[in-house]
């Protein structure tokens, strides 16, 4: 009687799948920078005296700070397509994308991007607490309605290109 091998699970296709923490920041250093990577993740790490060795330490011994690298790493550096909230509940390394799906270039940083990246989403978020400070529903049943449905698909802004209807192009464009 000849023993079978147990069947290997298919991975997931994952960009991290099978990668090292060392070979993943060897790669986000040498694309970025020390400084690039502080701005973005505000990791200390990365600013502080900067070494691999130090960082991989770090890494290793704090999860949530890997996690942030890890993500950083999937939607900036791969541009991987965002994915559902429950992708999100997921850690990074657990996330799964379709057949198919490909990482991109790289998206460029500056110090000024970055900066008015996060000077937005500071904005944003302010702007969302004043509007629930203000006893008006950011979402829900309360939220107005438009009185076709049809009107919440419709472009306001004809200038931007409608998101693509293709269930096979993840990107939407």
């Amino acid at each position: 009687m000849q023993v079978g091998y147990p069947m290997i699970e298919q991975q997931q296709n994952n960009p991290l799948h099978g990668l090292s923490l060392d070979t993943m920041l060897t790669e986000l250093v040498a694309f970025y920078d020390w400084k690039i990577l502080y701005a973005a993740l505000r990791l200390e790490c990365f600013n502080i005296n900067p070494t691999m060795a130090s960082c991989l330490k770090f890494f290793k011994k704090t999860e949530w700070a890997r996690e942030r690298v890890e993500g950083f790493y999937l939607y900036r550096f791969k541009r991987m397509p965002k994915g559902s909230s429950a992708q999100f509940e997921l850690k990074p390394r657990e996330r799964g994308f379709g057949d198919g799906i490909v990482p991109r270039k790289p998206e460029e940083l500056t110090l000024e991007l970055v900066a008015e990246m996060r000077a937005k989403a500071t904005a944003d978020y302010e702007a969302m607490k004043r509007n629930e400070g203000q006893g008006r529903p950011r979402y829900g049943k309360d939220k107005p309605r438009a009185q076709d449905g049809y009107a919440q698909n419709k472009r306001t802004n004809t200038n931007k290109p409608a998101p693509s209807q293709d269930p096979t192009n993840p990107w939407g464009k």
